[in-house]
């Protein structure tokens, strides 16, 4: 094989192999959290509710916290809960405000998942681009493989 179109190989090879594979498997761990997000949502959505339709006030109740080490603790009032709200703010809010609050938060988890999925599916498109520009080079004829470098540049 002659050595411009061995530049291109390796040049492409390098660009799926450091670059869109990387960042896909960045973006998909990023979906894993947005999944774990609405499940957390959708968990505490059902758990406002059982207090709610129980007429709980209080609990004994066992809490992770953390490696799989367990304690048991009580909550003496369940009417108000604390709500992470972003980067780091969390926000007193009464049961029912925040069952109120909770569709609004799910929206945007679900806004932004799309948002992942639509950057997955542009990442896994490049690849598969990639791989093409690839397989044509690999069977490309021997004569003028400069002008067709040229015609077909590989744009990242």
């Amino acid at each position: 094989m002659e050595e411009g179109r061995q530049k291109d190989l390796q040049f492409l090879e390098e660009i799926i192999d450091k670059g869109l594979k990387q960042k896909l498997l960045q973006t998909i761990a990023s979906r894993d959290n947005i999944f774990e997000d609405q499940k957390a949502l959708s968990d505490l959505r059902k758990n406002l509710e059982t207090l709610e339709k129980n007429g709980v006030n209080s609990l004994r109740t066992t809490v992770n916290l953390g490696s799989e080490v367990y304690m048991q603790a009580e909550v003496p009032d369940t009417r108000h809960v604390f709500m992470d709200v972003g980067l780091g703010f969390y926000v007193e809010f009464t049961r029912q405000e925040a069952l109120d609050y909770i569709p609004q938060r799910e929206e945007r988890v679900q806004k932004h998942l799309e948002e992942v999925t639509g950057v997955i599916a542009q990442i896994k498109g490049r690849i598969k681009l990639a791989h093409h520009q690839i397989q044509q080079i690999l069977n490309l004829p021997d004569e003028n493989p400069s002008s067709y470098r040229q015609q077909h540049a590989f744009q990242y």
